[in-house]
C-alpha cells in the first residue's frame, strides 16, 4: 500500500487535526518523497515512517508540535536541515538503518536545540573512530545517543516518562500498595479482635471454675462444721449420761 492511501485509511474519518500519533510502517513512497502529510496534522506529536523508501525529506509539511520521529531503515542520507525547520521541536529522532556515512550528514542537527536522544545505529557513521565523542561534541544538546549517555547510562524507557508525566501511573501503585497496608492492618486488628475474645472466654472459664472451686471449698468447710457439730453435741450427751450414772450411785 502507498503511504497516501495508508495515511487515508489510518484517519479513520478523522480530520488531520484530530490526529496526535500517526504510524505508517512499511507503505511505500513510489518516489523516495513523504506523501499524503500535510500541514493539516497541526497536533501531530508522533510520526513514525519506517521502512516507506524515504531518500529525501524535502516535502515533509510543517509540523510545529512534533516530538518523536521515527525514520528507521530507510535510505536517507542527507536533507536532514527540513527536520530543524518543518519540525523544531523534535526530542527524540530514529536515524538508525539509514546510509549516513559522515558527521557532516548530522550537522544539520544542531538548529535542533530540543534534541535529547539520537539513534544512528546500523548507519556507516557508526563505524568511525570516536564516533560517539564526535557526535556528543557536535550536538551538545543530545543527552542519548543510541540508547546510552556519555557515562553509558541506558537511556529510560519512553513510556515510563510519558507516565511520570502524566502522574496517573504514579499514583496508581501507591493506591494499590496503601490499599494492601489497610487490608493487612484489618487483619493484624482482626487477629488481634480474635484473640482478645479468646482472652475473655477464656478468663470467663477460668473465672467460673474458681467460682465453683470456691462454693466445693465452702460447701466442704460446711460439712466438717456439722460434724464437728455433731460430735461436741454426742460429747456433751455422753457426759450428761456419765454424770446421772455418778448420781444413782
Amino acid at each position: 500500500m502507498d503511504m497516501k492511501k495508508r495515511i487515508n485509511l489510518e484517519l479513520r474519518n478523522r480530520s488531520p487535526a484530530e490526529i496526535a500519533e500517526l504510524v505508517v510502517d512499511n507503505s511505500r513512497s513510489a518516489d523516495g518523497e513523504v506523501e499524503g502529510l500535510t500541514d493539516a496534522f497541526t497536533e501531530l506529536e508522533f510520526l513514525s515512517m519506517v521502512n516507506v523508501g524515504l531518500s529525501s525529506l524535502a516535502k515533509l509539511p510543517s509540523l510545529p508540535k512534533l516530538r518523536k520521529l521515527e525514520l528507521s531503515d530507510n535510505n536517507l542520507s542527507g536533507s536532514l536541515e527540513t527536520l530543524s525547520e518543518k519540525c523544531p521541536n523534535l526530542t527524540y529522532l530514529n536515524l538508525s538503518g539509514n546510509k549516513i556515512k559522515e558527521l557532516s550528514n548530522v550537522e544539520a542537527l544542531q538548529n535542533l536545540k530540543s534534541l535529547q536522544s539520537l539513534d544512528l545505529f546500523n548507519c556507516e557513521i557508526t563505524s568511525l573512530e570516536d564516533y560517539r565523542e564526535s557526535v556528543f561534541e557536535l550536538l551538545p544538546q543530545v543527552t542519548y545517543l543510541d540508547g546510552f549517555d556519555q557515562e553509558d547510562n541506558e537511556a529510560p524507557d519512553s513510556e515510563a516518562e510519558d507516565e511520570d508525566e502524566d502522574g496517573e501511573d504514579g499514583a496508581g501503585p501507591t493506591g494499590e500498595y496503601d490499599e494492601e497496608d489497610d487490608e493487612e492492618e484489618d487483619e493484624d486488628g482482626s487477629e488481634g479482635g480474635e484473640v482478645g475474645l479468646s482472652f475473655q472466654v477464656n478468663r470467663a472459664d477460668q473465672d467460673e471454675e474458681d467460682d465453683e472451686d470456691d462454693y466445693a471449698e465452702e460447701e466442704e468447710e460446711e460439712d466438717q462444721a456439722g460434724v464437728q457439730g455433731q460430735k461436741r453435741k454426742r460429747d456433751a450427751d455422753d457426759e450428761g449420761e456419765d454424770d446421772d450414772d455418778d448420781e444413782d450411785d
